[in-house]
């Protein structure tokens, strides 16, 4: 993980600084000037890293962990703005020279999980845990503007560096994440051009997966609540049951995407929960479905919650039951700029080696820094841990 540590922070420096001058060269002074601020701070990343892991906060309550990242901004001197998006930080690192702002941006949240392992910065939270990587992002994107400030006099234009609460999502009743901290105004004041942004991934070590275009899927919620009849397990026939009809449209569900939807163009609908009855010879009376919906395109995304629901529907009133369809779109699909994918893969190949940059196929996972990517361009890759 050290060494993995350290190539992110080099390909992140390298392409931020490349960036504004549009696919030039760094000259072998400033790269030996990288490397060398990368061992400078090398060991203090990994210790802010192990700190973060120890010490994992949930969305919207990552407190202590927006405290140390302002701390650390300002010590670097940079402009620092605290409080965005309720516990968000953001800093400009302004270069010695004229050009146009760029963004990095690092999540911070972790997740309601019990920690397992036995390593000596395993989480000190009890069922909180950095199971998602979201403690290495923030600790690279530390890393980055503290390589970086020592280099302001390479650097021409602005860096924003933007860290974002509840990438996970925020609790219910709330808002917050990427949608938020575009409401606010992170890409403004001054305006990004491009954003940037990483996820360690369980590929081979060191390694960077991406793809142009659509890199990610759209995730959205929905619920179903099915309302039958309740009557003795002896008399059926008395009741509606809601377990059977839960059952077909469980199943009928999946016609959706094998039967109306282009298998050229991925989507994927889940029911990860069913709750339903209360006792062993009682035909039950509500069925609880919820789940996701997944895809890669808006035109799926669009036309699936209605034939989600006309399935439903006929089910339900077929056997005489009631129902109630709710549907809540998440994040977009993540879209990486073609354009600015192709500015960027000789830097991602200069710092890693052509061996090491490996283009994938469009992953069904979900991540709101495609929200970035609806306002401005963006570059977001893998990198294999």
């Amino acid at each position: 993980m050290q060494g993995n540590l350290r190539y992110k922070i080099l390909f992140f420096s390298f392409a931020l600084l490349l960036f504004p001058l549009k696919g030039l060269a760094v000259d072998k002074t400033t790269a030996l000037r990288i490397e060398k601020e990368i061992q400078k701070h090398n060991l203090e990343i990994i210790k802010i890293r192990r700190f973060l892991h120890m010490n994992p906060e949930l969305s919207n309550r990552e407190y202590e962990t927006a405290k140390l990242v302002g701390a650390k901004l300002i010590s670097l001197g940079l402009e620092v703005k605290k409080g965005v998006a309720k516990t968000g930080v953001v800093a400009l690192l302004r270069g010695s020279q004229q050009g146009a702002t760029v963004g990095i941006r690092a999540d911070m949240d972790a997740l309601p999980i019990q920690e397992l392992t036995d390593v000596p910065f395993k989480s000190l939270n009890p069922g909180v845990m950095h199971a998602c990587g979201h403690d290495v992002h923030t600790s690279i994107a530390l890393g980055t503007a503290m390589v970086l400030t020592g280099l302001k006099d390479k650097i021409k234009g602005n860096i924003k560096f933007i860290f974002q609460p509840a990438e996970e999502g925020p609790p219910p009743g709330e808002e917050g994440g990427a949608d938020l901290m575009i409401k606010e105004g992170v890409l403004q004041e001054p305006s990004v051009g491009a954003i940037f942004g990483l996820h360690v991934w369980p590929e081979d070590l060191g390694k960077a997966y991406f793809i142009p275009g659509h890199m990610m899927a759209s995730s959205d919620w929905f619920q179903i609540v099915i309302k039958g009849k309740s009557s003795h397990g002896a008399q059926p026939h008395k009741g509606v049951d809601s377990i059977a009809l839960a059952s077909n449209i469980v199943v009928s569900l999946q016609s959706v995407i094998s039967r109306t939807t282009n298998p050229t163009d991925p989507a994927v609908l889940t029911i990860g929960k069913i709750n339903g009855g209360t006792r062993s010879n009682i035909i039950a009376e509500k069925v609880i479905l919820e789940g996701t919906v997944r895809t890669l395109s808006e035109r799926n995304r669009e036309k699936i919650p209605q034939l989600m629901e006309n399935i439903v529907k006929g089910i339900t009133h077929s056997f005489g039951a009631d129902y109630t369809f709710s549907y809540r779109k998440g994040a977009p699909s993540l879209y990486n700029h073609p354009e600015l994918a192709k500015i960027m893969l000789p830097t991602l190949l200069k710092v890693l080696g052509e061996e090491h940059v490996k283009e994938l196929a469009p992953q069904m996972v979900a991540e709101d820094f495609s929200y970035y990517c609806q306002e401005i361009p963006g570059f977001y890759f893998f990198l294999g841990v």
